[in-house]
This record gives C-alpha cells, structure tokens and sequence, in this order.
C-alpha cells in the first residue's frame, strides 16, 4: 500500500476519535437525566476523557515504546473500542467516567502516533498535507459524524449513538490490521522523553501557546449547547455543530497546504489564535438576526482546528530538538498538552455554570485565555530568537515576531524524520 493510502487509514480512525470526543458535547442533558446528574456535572465526563487523554497515555505509550508505531495504533483502537462500548453500557455516573477515562487514554496513545507515521510515510515536501489529511479526519468526524450520533441519539437514545462510535472504532481497527504497513521510527515517547522536550525552551513556549487555545477551544466546545440556546434560542444544536464541524474540516486541509507553500508555521498559529479569540469574543452578541451565530461557529472550528496543523508541524520538523525521535516527544507532550487544555477548560467552564453564570457569556472568558496565548507568543517567540542569536552570530532573525522557528520548521529532510 502507497503512503497516501496508508494516511487515509490514519485518517479513518481519526474520524472515530472525532465522533467520539465531540458528539459528547451534545449528548450530556439526555447522559445527565439518564443518571440523574446536572449538565455541568455530566460535562465532566468530557474533563475525564481529555485528563487521562493528556495524562494517562504516555505512560501506556511509554509500555509499548519499543513496539513501534503499527503496534501503538492497533493497541490504541483497541482500547477505544473498549472503552466506548463500556460507555454505552454505563448504569450510573462512576461507571460513565471510568468508561470515558479509558477512551482518553485510547485516543491518547492513537494521535501522536497518527501524526508521527503521516509524517513517516510520505516524502518531506508533502508532510504538511499529511498531517491535515489526518486531523481532518478528526474533524471529518464532527461534521458527518457527530450530527449522525445525535441523530441516532435522538430517535434511540444517547447509548445508541455511542454503540455507533463504537462500530467505527471496529471498521478503523479491522482497516488498520489489515492494510497498515511497518512504520519507521518511535512512534511512542517515554514520559521521560516528553519532560526533556518540555525542558527545551522552543518546545515548551509552543507546547504552552497550545495549551491556552484549548483550555479555550475545546473547553468552550464541551458547554456549546447551553451556549448556543441562551445566545440564540436555539432549540436543537445538531445544525449549528454541523457547521463548527465543516469549518474545522475546511481548516484542517488548508492548513496543510498554508503551511507547505509558506514555510512559516509560526506565523501561521499565532494569525489562527488570535482569529479564535476575536470570533468567540463575538459569539455572545450574535443571536440576532437568525442564523448570524453561525458566522463565528464557522471560522471557530476552521481556525481552532486548523490552529493544530502549524504547531505539530513545528514540533515534528525543527523544534523538536537535535536527537533522532525527539521531534515525535514533542508531539506527543503537545498532544497532552491540547487534552490537558481541553481538561481543565471544560473543568472550568462547569464551575462557572455551577455558579451561576449565563452560559451566553461562557465564550468571553474563553476569548480572554486565547488573547493571552497570542501575548505569550508574541513576548516569548522573539525572545527566544534573540538568545539564539546571541549564541548564533550567523543566525539571521525573521521579523515578523516569530523569531526564527520557521527557518528550521522548513529546515532539512534528516531533521523532518521521526
């Protein structure tokens, strides 16, 4: 099999991760009358999948380090499918959250190694579109699938829809069984490796700014549906994710190819970041005329996902660090890194609604923490630039406030390798 077919593999299973994590968000008032729980508290079944998701999954990545990266992906279906038909078997709310605890686990293991064999199987000049081909199925998952899953929700119940996550856990693991080829490379960091990624200072800065738009992304996303009926008296939320999904597929692929015919992914994520935070910062004042939410819904999901390109990009390229497989840590510390985000924003944003905030005005905190990721871009990017300089007399600076991460973002094929 040729490497563009093998990512449309990864691509699959990334669908599924989507479905699963994002349908959740529209699924937790019928969870929470199910089992006689609040939203809010229901929404922390969303927290318990992303915290083991950022969490538990080095340390299973870390037990499979030596299997390689066909291994890290089959073992990681495996647990998904698991997990999700657990859930959909769940009596009563401590079950629920084990269940989802598991499935973040699952998808823990699944997405770095995803994006390390993307980059692995396909020649250096196309890396950009790989890595969008396969969070685009991701977010392939919230278009097509997340509305079905409500469908399916809505005629047979919430259970019903997680039964169909789970039979497209099982059509991405009988595919990847069957037709995934070998992989070259550690598609598994050790818990050790990550902290030393985190230890380099580029690292850290990206991994950080990656943090902030998904405490504010993804934790916003959990509460979208009380969101959206206060802001616009919306009575069924299935449209208005349909859209966020659409937008986030369409910025997932042309990320990819901004990324491959610019080489300047640095200045690419902090354009997206800020684009986030304007577009939730105008969320609230959008419930009239109709249908004008679903501008900032929209450019939400294109920017929020297209955001992720850019910033793996950088990590599994030049600023990974020097060693061979350093650049696959970094990605997994900044796969944890956006779940440990989404944790604590939805962690958060239950708290909030527990005491007594409007959810209308839920996505201006969100905003807030966006804006501050692109203030620590700006202030800590050309920081690092200038220290580099410093030690490197002969290393010219890009001045466009990105420092010159984007030099080695693009930098040679043997530093591109996983």
């Amino acid at each position: 099999m040729d490497g563009t077919r093998a990512v449309g593999l990864l691509a699959l299973g990334s669908f599924a991760m989507g479905t699963d994590a994002y349908a959740m968000a529209g699924l937790l008032p019928d969870i929470g009358a199910d089992l006689g729980v609040s939203v809010s508290l229901a929404g922390q079944s969303v927290t318990a999948f992303t915290l083991c998701y950022a969490l538990a999954a080095p340390f299973l990545s870390a037990a499979l380090a030596r299997r390689g990266t066909r291994t890290v992906v089959v073992a990681a279906l495996v647990v998904f499918v698991l997990a999700n038909a657990g859930t959909a078997l769940a009596g009563s709310y401590p079950v629920l959250l084990g269940t989802r605890a598991l499935a973040g686990a699952g998808a823990g293991l699944f997405t770095p190694a995803a994006a390390t064999a993307a980059v692995a199987l396909v020649p250096p000049e196309r890396r950009g579109r790989a890595l969008g081909l396969v969070l685009g199925g991701m977010s392939a998952g919230t278009v097509l699938g997340v509305p079905l899953g409500l469908l399916v929700a809505a005629g047979a119940g919430w259970r019903a829809a997680l039964w169909l996550v789970t039979g497209l856990g099982v059509l991405a693991l009988l595919g990847t069984v069957l037709a995934l080829p070998p992989v070259r490379g550690a598609a598994a960091p050790s818990p050790r490796d990550r902290f030393a990624a985190l230890a380099r200072p580029r690292v850290a800065v990206v991994v950080a700014v990656t943090f902030t738009q998904t405490v504010a992304s993804l934790g916003l996303y959990t509460y979208l549906e009380p969101v959206l009926h206060r802001t616009a008296d919306v009575g069924s939320a299935v449209p208005y994710l349909w859209v966020w999904g659409i937008g986030g597929v369409c910025g997932s692929l042309l990320a990819g190819t901004l990324v491959d015919r610019t080489g300047r992914p640095a200045l690419l994520s902090v354009a997206l970041l800020g684009t986030l935070g304007g577009a939730l910062a105008l969320l609230p004042w959008t419930g009239s005329p109709p249908g004008l939410v679903l501008l900032p819904l929209l450019l939400w999901g294109a920017v929020g996902w297209a955001f992720v390109v850019p910033q793996q990009h950088r990590l599994l390229a030049g600023e990974g660090g020097g060693k061979a497989g350093s650049g696959a840590a970094a990605v997994g510390l900044n796969s944890s890194a956006t779940y440990l985000g989404g944790a604590v924003g939805s962690a958060l944003g239950g708290l909030a609604l527990a005491h007594g905030l409007d959810a209308r005005w839920l996505p201006l905190p969100a905003a807030g923490v966006a804006l501050a990721g692109v203030l620590l871009h700006l202030v800590a990017v050309p920081a690092l630039a200038r220290r580099a300089a410093r030690t490197a007399p002969g290393t010219k600076d890009h001045d466009d406030g990105t420092g010159g991460a984007d030099a080695t973002a693009v930098g040679s094929p043997e530093r591109n390798a996983p």
